[in-house]
């Protein structure tokens, strides 16, 4: 590959930057200048061309990779400049374009080109529609950072930069109180990974720097991947303390980003945002760092077995936590938050067990099917005027047909029924885990058992997606023109607390009242709850409301995944495609016993029909509980089971870890503040001022006013100072 090809990758990466200073620094202008309507026309296109020619120009440079042979595919380093500079340290702001870079870069442009395109239609409305393009064009750009930066300098800019674009984006509509608490959880509780992943690198670069520093031969790029990971099996012992800690440190760090147990509580809640920012997160940036870094550095992991095996079992109980947990929703969006949750812990589970490849082709095919159901979900609640609880649906197939038959391609795809893009990536990880080498924990191989966790988890995953599509769309009852038994017609969306409650009715139908509030953010929780009874009177659904199809803008994305959802997985899966474009012969980066290990034979068919047996079942026993549509006991919460009233709260776990991190860390806080702020240092700063006064006021009867008083003592000083130098004078004359 010639270097101009190469050099195309800096368009790649930076047109994305160039879109975001754009629509900040000339957005407000072109609304005003062109109007209103038109101006927005021309900021989405100007919104969209960016990324979406960075997606064309990474797919030209993924078709030159491609025709290379697998021995050249791992290309060298193209560098732009050196950024730092510092004694015997050189890190250059260089690129790495490698089959695992590429794919992350298809994904991320192509997906989120489609995604930006349905924002300009579902954003229209909405006054702010500059800034929102702002950030979501930056979020594109750190992505692209993250992925295609060639150190962990340039990656951990990367990783951070998602993190604040998420904040921004998810707290969007800011001037309402419930989504800056969710801005607010999502910063904060990734803040906590990224501590974890902030030691790990630090220990890593310690360690090689120990080993590597000062090296000619390696031109001091001692932080570069691909000087880095060929080499750190010779500094990190094998199945030692240290690979085990900085394998832990920086799984720590992808729980965080990626929503794994216990930092997955973030993810959720990041429904307060538009629903846009919530299929850009979930299906091709923010949630796939924590897999894409397990990736890119699985040479650290696969040298602590202890670390794999525990990669791979928190993976697998974040899966079936988060599966069960996702049957007690009944917010649209609440239910594919917590199923993204969920395949993440699929993923995880594929990079413990050592299928890495298999945990990228699950990025890829879930990236297809989960921005499709999001973006369904959102042209749902589009054309529900913002309704997201679905049991106010039902029978919308009648009146959306295009939003409906996209959304049941994601439905069977993301249920695992052969051939859509699901069944072939979750049956490449549980081959990998069933056959599984290289997890271990005191001796003992846990793959098999995440692998049957994992076929149990595909069964809930059809039955809770089976309950979504019924609910909504099927069931010959259209419930929004009826009345729910429950209290509240939109159920638990307006919890103050812990629900996430309908971000898109309380930002972005009600943007002008949040916009014109310039007090919103302050709201007590008690002023929230009215706020959000007022909301829902005001923008209730009523009993003649006719749903309609969104908008070209909208329904075109749909129609592309969907067919993505259909074939990409097939094609990707056909004669082993994908594990051969990630697995090189001569690509430094994969160990042979991360693509190793997958079941052939009996036994792999025998899974194959396990797999299709998992989806059907779970599939037959969602039709078989909804097939007449809600059950009277659905739409009443008290008449749930205990365990599912439970699931619906996340079985205590959030509101354990408010009232233990939050509330008992604001308690400490105050009282550390008592014994330290108030006890020590106002009490010497008291004290210094009680000091002072006291000097002041034993001085003060020098102070009499009295003229004679004051020659006295100005008599004394002289006096003093004469005796003082008399005596110095007398000391020298005797000496000498």
């Amino acid at each position: 590959m010639d270097q101009g090809a190469l050099n195309l990758i800096w368009l790649v990466l930076f047109l994305p930057l160039l879109g975001s200073l754009i629509q900040a620094l000339l957005g407000g202008w072109v609304v005003r200048t062109a109007g209103e309507a038109k101006g927005k026309r021309i900021l989405g296109v100007l919104a969209v061309l960016p990324v979406a020619t960075s997606f064309a120009l990474g797919a030209y440079l993924t078709y030159l990779l491609i025709g290379l042979p697998n021995t050249e595919r791992s290309l060298p380093p193209v560098s732009l400049f050196d950024w730092i500079t510092l004694a015997s340290i050189r890190i250059p702001f260089e690129v790495l374009i490698d089959p695992l870079s590429m794919t992350m870069v298809l994904v991320i442009t192509g997906i989120g080109a489609l995604i930006h395109l349905y924002a300009t239609g579902y954003m229209a409305d909405d006054r702010d529609y500059p800034r929102f393009f702002t950030y979501l064009n930056l979020f594109i750009a750190f992505m692209l950072v993250l992925v295609l930066g060639n150190n962990f300098a340039l990656m951990f800019i990367g990783w951070e930069g998602v993190g604040l674009c998420s904040y921004l984006l998810i707290g969007f509509w800011y001037k309402d109180i419930a989504n800056a608490k969710a801005a607010n959880k999502a910063f904060i509780v990734n803040r906590i990974g990224d501590w974890g992943m902030t030691l790990g690198l630090l220990i890593l670069m310690a360690v090689v720097a120990g080993n590597f520093m000062g090296q000619e031969q390696l031109g001091n790029r001692w932080l570069s991947f691909d000087v880095i990971l060929p080499r750190v099996g010779d500094v990190v012992p094998f199945d030692s303390n240290l690979a085990a800690i900085i394998a832990l440190l920086l799984f720590i760090g992808a729980c965080g980003k990626s929503a794994q147990f216990p930092l997955y509580f973030w993810l959720p809640d990041a429904m307060a945002g538009p629903t846009p920012v919530s299929a850009l997160i979930h299906a091709a940036t923010m949630v796939t760092a924590g897999v894409f870094m397990l990736n890119r550095l699985h040479a650290v992991f696969l040298l602590s077995p202890t670390g794999m095996a525990i990669v791979a079992l928190i993976g697998a109980f974040t899966a079936l936590f988060a599966a069960l947990i996702a049957f007690g929703q009944t917010d649209i969006k609440k239910v594919l938050a917590y199923s993204t949750v969920s395949q993440l812990g699929f993923m995880f589970v594929a990079c413990g067990v050592g299928a890495f490849w298999a945990g990228m082709f699950h990025v890829v095919t879930h990236a297809f099917f989960k921005a499709l159901l999001f973006l369904g979900s959102g042209a749902v609640i589009y054309a529900m005027a913002h309704e997201q609880d679905m049991r106010r649906y039902g029978n919308l197939i009648k009146y959306i047909k295009i939003t409906a038959g996209t959304i049941i391609v994601g439905w069977l795809a993301i249920a695992g029924i052969p051939p859509l893009a699901g069944f072939w990536s979750k049956e490449s990880i549980l081959g990998g885990a069933l056959g599984n080498s290289v997890a271990s924990l005191g001796g003992t191989l846990y793959g098999p058992f995440t692998g049957w966790v994992l076929l149990g988890v595909a069964a809930l995953t059809a039955a809770y997606m089976t309950r979504l599509t019924w609910l909504t769309f099927f069931g010959g009852e259209e419930r929004w023109r009826t009345a729910l038994a429950s209290a509240s017609p939109h159920g638990d969306l307006h919890e103050p607390e812990h629900a996430a409650h309908s971000a898109e009715a309380l930002g972005h139908e009600g943007s002008d009242e949040a916009h014109d509030d310039p007090h919103g953010f302050f709201f007590t929780d008690d002023e929230l709850a009215a706020r959000h009874e007022e909301h829902a009177h005001h923008h209730a659904l009523e009993p003649n409301h006719e749903p309609k199809e969104p908008p070209p803008s909208m329904t075109i994305p749909l129609i592309v995944l969907a067919a993505l959802s259909l074939i990409g997985g097939w094609a990707l899966a056909a004669g082993d495609t994908f594990k051969n474009w990630l697995y090189p012969s001569g690509l430094p980066f994969v160990n042979p016993e991360a693509v190793s290990g997958h079941p052939h034979g009996w036994v792999g068919q025998a899974l194959l029909y396990l797999s299709i047996a998992a989806a059907v079942a779970g599939i037959g026993y969602g039709l078989w509980v909804y097939r007449r549509g809600l059950p009277e006991s659905e739409g009443d919460e008290s008449k749930w089971h205990w365990f599912r009233r439970r699931a619906g709260k996340q079985f205590g776990y959030d509101e354990a870890i408010v009232d233990a991190g939050v509330e008992g860390g604001g308690a400490f806080a105050v009282a550390l503040w008592r014994k330290f702020d108030a006890g020590i240092i106002d009490g010497f700063v008291n004290g210094l001022a009680f000091l002072a006064g006291e000097l002041g006021y034993g001085l003060r009867v020098l102070q009499t006013g009295i003229v004679r008083t004051y020659a006295l003592w100005i008599l004394i000083g002289a006096v003093a100072i004469l005796v003082y130098f008399y005596n110095v004078l007398s000391s020298l004359g005797g000496a000498g």
